[in-house]
């Protein structure tokens, strides 16, 4: 469901929104409009986990920063506020204090992101907010997307690379050292 405003909803009346609606995620376009997404499968639900899971158990064994799960909004420098099926933020990058304060979105963009497309979800709606990430500060995205079989790797570079169920992905530069058979997350 997307539905345009006649006044941006502000961040507040999102959050309200969402703990009014625990079934929904709420997400927030750069130009105001509302996306709606419901609950995911149980395959997607369990991917989404399992990546989760895997990239918290790196980040913590190497102290490299916070990771957050799919029901984390983040707002973008172009006012989208995006909720990634994973995210990992650099230690160092969180402002000080930030898990002490009232919880709120976070304004800035992940270092890394996961979605992972689930049955319902548009390949080209998924490959453009991967695109708008990379473009608002995300220094690199795996789009894993269940239906053909492959990952989509965005760089902060602009460069998109296609990957084949066989491949053991890598976080490059921005978590040296952590990899992930992709087949565990398809």
């Amino acid at each position: 469901m997307n539905s345009q405003s006649l006044y941006t909803v502000t961040d507040e009346e999102l959050m309200l929104m969402s703990s009014q609606n625990p079934e929904l995620r709420f997400e927030r376009n750069a130009d105001g409009t509302i996306e709606t997404m419901p609950p995911t499968g149980g395959i997607s639900g369990n991917r989404e986990i399992k990546a989760g899971a895997y990239l918290l158990v790196w980040v913590e064994s190497q102290d490299l920063g916070e990771v957050f799960g799919t029901s984390t909004g983040f707002r973008l420098a172009n006012t989208a506020v995006r909720s990634p099926d994973a995210a990992f933020v650099a230690k160092g990058r969180l402002p000080e204090n930030w898990d002490h304060q009232e919880d709120g979105f976070i304004n800035l963009a992940p270092d890394f992101v996961i979605e992972i497309r689930s049955k319902n979800d548009s390949l080209t709606k998924l490959k453009t907010k991967m695109a708008e990430y990379i473009t608002n500060g995300v220094q690199l995205g795996w789009l894993i997307d269940r239906q053909n079989q492959q990952a989509l790797v965005y760089r902060r570079d602009g460069s998109i690379t296609s990957y084949p169920a066989t491949t053991i992905l890598s976080c490059e530069d921005i978590l040296p050292g952590f990899t992930l058979p992709l087949a565990k997350l398809l």
